[in-house]
């Protein structure tokens, strides 16, 4: 009676018979596998002479490279022994959080980098040969800025700059005939021979100092600052404070030109002159 019970059911339900045995099949076969891997995976084994190599001993997963580490686990590098890893630890130094010092952890292999993005532009053949007169303007002039800033408190970068701009590097005519580097006029009404010229008209309004020397016309335009009364607020500035120093100098109607300032400003910067303002 129950064989034919047992026949009947299995008739009924044969069906699902087979897909539970497909089922387990999978499972087993499944598990197969997995052990299989297990079995092949190369072990990571703790250096004998880990408590000698390294601070933490209950950490030393931690001091392995992470490239190194994700390669044994995923089975791509063939296995390599403790003695070969402490080796590898010893060789290549480790950074504060215990990776290996490589390109990858740091700056160095960015797409970019900060020097780049102020690269200085290219000049051209005139913009070369005006750079080389202003400097060999500067090198002449330097020690007697220096000077006269260390008398009257007039920084020696604004006074390399003015006197840049006024004689255009020293190839101004007003320099090279009158030793004028700062275009200063004469309003005396009563000049004798010698003491001015004029350059464009018969106006008064135009003539222009003569000096001896360079070094006169230097001196002259730090006593003409020092001793009027527009320029006075300046002297309050710091001698290294050039960018306050060009401001007030057009404010107080130095110049007529609106970018007065910003031209000074500009070639102090360009030519480094406000090193020249540090006295040792």
């Amino acid at each position: 009676m129950k064989s034919i019970l047992t026949k009947q059911w299995i008739s009924q339900h044969w069906f699902k018979i087979i897909l539970l045995g497909m089922f387990i099949l999978l499972l087993q076969q499944k598990n197969l596998n997995l052990q299989f891997n297990l079995s092949n995976q190369p072990s990571i084994v703790a250096p004998e002479t880990a408590t000698d190599k390294i601070e933490d001993k209950s950490s030393w997963l931690s001091k392995l490279n992470p490239s190194h580490l994700a390669s044994h686990l995923a089975g791509g590098l063939t296995e390599k022994t403790s003695s070969t890893i402490v080796k590898e630890l010893e060789e290549k130094p480790t950074d504060q959080m215990g990776y290996s010092d490589n390109l990858s952890n740091t700056y160095s292999n960015m797409t970019y980098q900060e020097s780049a993005l102020k690269a200085v532009p290219t000049r051209t053949k005139a913009q070369l040969k005006k750079l080389k007169k202003q400097r060999a303007y500067v090198d002449r002039f330097v020690n007697v800025a220096q000077v006269e800033m260390k008398k009257y408190g007039i920084p020696a970068s604004i006074k390399l700059a003015q006197g840049l701009i006024e004689t255009n590097a020293g190839e101004s005519r007003l320099s090279t005939k009158n030793n004028n580097h700062f275009g200063m006029k004469c309003f005396s009404k009563k000049c004798k021979k010698g003491h001015c010229s004029n350059f464009t008209d018969d106006s008064h309004k135009d003539f222009f100092r003569t000096y001896k020397s360079a070094w006169a016309s230097y001196r002259s335009h730090s006593k003409m600052l020092s001793g009027n009364k527009r320029y006075r607020h300046l002297f309050k500035l710091a001698p290294v404070d050039y960018k306050g120093w060009a401001k007030g100098l057009y404010k107080a109607g130095y110049a007529t030109d609106k970018r007065y300032a910003e031209k000074l400003i500009n070639i102090i910067e360009e030519l480094n002159l406000q090193q020249h303002d540090e006295i040792n």
